[in-house]
């Protein structure tokens, strides 16, 4: 009755009463532990309901203060964000107190650090009339007083040291001497340096001002002959090695690019061509103008029924009817140089010998020169040129290796009409199979009909299949010589990657001084170049560095059509690759105006294994196009693992791939010519009046570079809306790879004032003077002690004879003694067993730094060197020994 229902109210009003009570402690404990993300929620009523409405807008009002607290600490104190202020609605007392407080601390530390960084930033940029003149106490004031302190002294001591800068420096007014009273320290030791400077230079610019001066106007016979000390005096001797290195070295080049220029031209000649006495004739008429001669004569080595005969295919400047036609092995001049396969040079040729005619006159020859082409020792032609006067050293060397050269395109010339005759022969012989084939069928028709001349036509159809059995054997002995023709298209690709490789050898050779010498001339580190020259030194080693990737892409090309291009599958660190991306495209956008974003997916795994040198050439040619063919907007590479439906044929059904994305806002390219850009010298701008330059190697490349990493690339692109190149790539990731979550800060090469390399001693052996001038100024820039020999014997007579030497840089292609063999000796020496060697050679081909470490080398580089790569590589050998 009444007793139990008074029992339930109150019951009731303890469940509610109990509900209430504990959801305020848990706000409120949640709120003393720095927890304001907790409201209350029960529902309450009167007072109750009161108390937690109070609550409730306590923990809003401490949140807000919290965040605007905290957002103000962190623009200020770790943004570095001055000048921030907190702003809090509706608090009133302690809570008001603090936030005046906080706002008042940010106000006097904007206005303080802001005076401070106005007057040091004026100082750092040369303006030393302003002072810090800001409000401060305690330690502030402290470094107000010293910072202003210091604006006063380098003021004046600036003052004292540009004037006699300006009479020395720019008004050329020598024996300027500073003076600057109340200094001491360190301003007074740098006051008596700059005096002492004024002076030096008086007594030694103008020496060295009139020689350079007479370099500059292209007079190479001065010299300096005033005495110098110290690095003044280093300086004179290294200009007066300069003027006469310039001297030998503008005659050699000269030379050496006439020699190459016209030799490449020479080369391309017949390339097209398949009539090899056009070829002869094209070979002639541009051959003789270049070596002065006013004869000439091409016999085409053919094989008869007496032997081997030499038959005048093509000549330049004879008459006709007055030239021998033909020549045997043995007889005459010619016969003679084919059988020795010598060449033949005939100096002053007796009067009455030949004679050159034209319509105005004649005149005779004083000069003849007989040169064989050969291939593998095989005789192709033998190459006859007669001059009025006497054929120069160079004319000589040029004619050498042109026929050394053009024995490739000969060959293969030979080969092609020897796989036409074939094809031919073939094609008779099927037309004739088929016609006896034919035939044969109506013979059979004509047998079913007459049973009765079965038995006589019976030794008749016998005879056929005889004849039939013959001709099968002459086909299968056509597809024999067929592929007799393919092993010997083989060897000539051979003998063409072997060419490129020579080639790359002898144009990286001078290629590297010439970088070594810009780079040295752009980093102006004597600062006696004007900005002009410094800019020219940086455009020549552009340009070096742009037909070194060419020579680069070309030989890559060659090594990946002979199959022997080598991939190097190996762990690393995805955030490496990036951060190379970011260092090597980054200032290229900037400075076109363009944004640059690199993007990772969550899921990208840390590590991959692939050849990493192979992966950046692929996304440096993908992102070289990108920014080369995008004037506006932006260039992005995101880095996600590829879905199944976007993987091209190639990769179809494979798992863990990635996908290298690269999207641009460029020019675009037609559907039409999407195929097209991957083949080799093709670009989608490939009009003559195109804007944008290249060769067109790169995305042939990195296609071939792509299926050799097991992946494949797809483009996807719309005229004037831009381009999307996917890389698609097995992840190929380490066991141990966990997804990558950001990328890491790149290492950082030591300082340009690094005393690590500070009086070592390294023995550069080279035998090209040029590479060694260029190498010597780089490492003595560096703080290196340079020993220099010409080849390896003499490196090793150097080290027997020195017990000092912490270091050898190697050249491997050297006469008398090369680098395989001094590396070999070297580490026969007792006290020179474990000496760091670096090889450097200029001839990039596989296997090349494998012969290397086989011959005793630590380490391996190819030329052009890269300076700052070479000191690292020292700079690590040395560390470990």
């Amino acid at each position: 009755g009444t007793w139990k229902d008074l029992t339930d109210n109150v019951n009731v009003m303890a469940s509610n009463l109990t509900g209430q009570v504990r959801s305020i402690a848990q706000v409120a404990t949640a709120v003393a532990k720095g927890d304001l993300s907790q409201k209350i929620t029960v529902e309450a009523k009167g007072e109750v309901a009161a108390l937690a409405e109070v609550i409730n807008t306590m923990v809003d009002t401490l949140s807000a203060f919290a965040d605007e607290v905290t957002r103000v600490a962190r623009e200020v104190g770790t943004e570095g964000n001055l000048g921030g202020q907190a702003t809090v609605r509706g608090v009133s007392g302690t809570w008001k107190d603090l936030t005046d407080n906080v706002n008042f601390m940010a106000h006097n530390l904007t206005s303080q650090v802001r005076n401070i960084a106005q007057v040091t930033t004026a100082v750092a940029h040369g303006d030393l009339t302003r002072k810090i003149d800001v409000d401060a106490r305690g330690e502030i004031l402290e470094l107000k007083t010293t910072i202003n302190t210091m604006v006063d002294t380098l003021s004046a001591f600036a003052d004292e040291v540009t004037r006699v800068a300006r009479e020395v420096g720019t008004e050329g007014r020598l024996g300027g001497q500073a003076e600057v009273e109340g200094v001491w320290g360190t301003w007074k030791r740098l006051t008596e340096n700059v005096n002492g400077l004024a002076g030096n230079l008086t007594r030694q610019v103008r020496a060295i001002a009139e020689v350079t001066g007479a370099v500059a106007e292209g007079d190479l016979t001065r010299s300096i002959t005033v005495d110098a000390p110290g690095e003044v005096g280093e300086l004179k001797d290294n200009i007066n090695a300069m003027v006469e290195s310039l001297r030998r070295t503008t005659r050699a080049n000269r030379e050496q690019d006439w020699l190459k220029t016209n030799l490449a031209r020479l080369s391309d000649l017949g390339h097209g061509q398949r009539d090899l006495a056009q070829v002869a004739d094209l070979l002639l008429a541009e051959l003789a103008p270049l070596v002065e001669a006013q004869y000439g004569m091409f016999y085409l080595a053919r094989e008869g029924a007496d032997g081997t005969e030499l038959v005048a295919v093509a000549g330049y400047g004879t008459e006709t009817g007055r030239a021998a036609r033909g020549f045997r092995l043995g007889d005459s001049l010619v016969g003679q140089v084919g059988r020795d396969r010598r060449t033949l040079l005939v100096r002053s040729v007796p009067a009455g010998y030949a004679a050159v005619r034209s319509g105005t006159g004649a005149a005779e020859v004083t000069e003849l020169i007989l040169l064989p082409v050969l291939m593998e020792d095989q005789l192709l032609a033998v190459l006859e040129l007669a001059s009025f006067r006497p054929f120069s050293a160079l004319h000589r060397d040029l004619l050498d290796r042109f026929t050394a050269a053009v024995g490739v395109n000969i060959s293969s010339l030979l080969a092609n009409a020897r796989t036409d005759e074939l094809l031919q022969e073939s094609q008779r012989l099927t037309d004739e199979l088929r016609a006896q084939s034919q035939e044969l069928r109506a013979r059979q028709q004509e047998l079913q009909a007459s049973n009765a001349e079965l038995a006589d036509n019976a030794e008749q159809l016998a005879q056929r299949n005889r004849d039939i059995e013959a001709k099968n054997l002459e086909i299968e002995q056509a597809r024999q010589e067929l592929e007799e023709r393919a092993q010997q298209l083989s060897r000539t690709s051979m003998y063409k990657s072997e060419f490129l490789a020579n080639m790359s050898h002898e144009l990286r050779t001078p290629l590297n001084s010439l970088l070594i010498l810009a780079q040295l001339l752009a980093q102006n580190a004597e600062e006696n170049l004007t900005p002009k020259q410094v800019e020219y030194a940086g455009v020549i080693h552009s340009a070096g560095s742009d037909l070194l990737q060419l020579i680069n892409d070309i030989l890559d090309l060659s090594k990946v059509e002979a199959g022997k291009l080598e991939i190097s599958p190996a762990s690393f660190p995805l955030h490496q690759l990036l951060e190379y991306v970011e260092l090597t495209f980054r200032p290229q956008t900037e400075q076109k105006g363009l944004r640059f974003t690199v993007r990772t997916a969550a899921d990208v795994p840390r590590t991959l294994v692939t050849d990493e040198a192979r992966l950046r050439q692929v996304l440096r040619n993908l992102l070289s196009n990108a920014v080369k063919f995008t004037e506006t907007g932006q260039v992005e590479l995101t880095v996600q693992r590829a879905p199944g439906q976007e993987l091209p044929p190639a990769l179809a059904g494979a798992s863990d791939i990635l996908a290298f994305r690269i999207e641009d806002t460029g020019i675009g390219i037609a559907e039409e010519h999407l195929d097209a850009i991957f083949d080799a010298f093709r670009q989608a701008d490939s009009a003559t009046d195109r804007r944008y330059g290249g060769t067109g190697l790169g995305l042939s490349i990195s296609r071939e570079l792509a299926g050799l990493l097991g992946g494949a690339i797809s483009v996807a692109s719309r005229p004037g809306q831009g381009s999307c190149f996917t890389l698609f790539l097995p992840a190929g990731s380490a066991p141990d790879a966990r997804p990558m979550a950001a990328s890491q800060p790149a290492a950082r090469r030591p300082a340009r004032d690094d005393d690590s390399l500070a009086d070592r001693v390294v023995l550069l052996v080279d035998d090209d003077i040029r590479n060694v001038f260029a190498l010597t100024g780089a490492l003595e820039q560096a703080g290196l002690r340079v020993l220099q020999a010409d080849n390896g014997r003499s490196g090793i007579d150097l080290l027997r004879q020195r017990d000092d030497i912490d270091l050898a840089l190697m050249d491997l292609m050297m006469p008398e003694l090369d680098g395989y063999g001094a590396i070999a000796a070297i580490r026969e020496l007792p006290d020179y067993q474990r000496l760091p060697v670096i090889a450097l050679t200029a001839k990039a081909m596989p296997g090349d730094r494998a012969k290397s470490l086989a011959a005793g080398a630590d380490d391996h580089i190819t030329k052009p060197v890269d300076t700052g790569e070479l000191l690292d590589r020292i700079r690590y050998w040395l560390s470990r020994h």
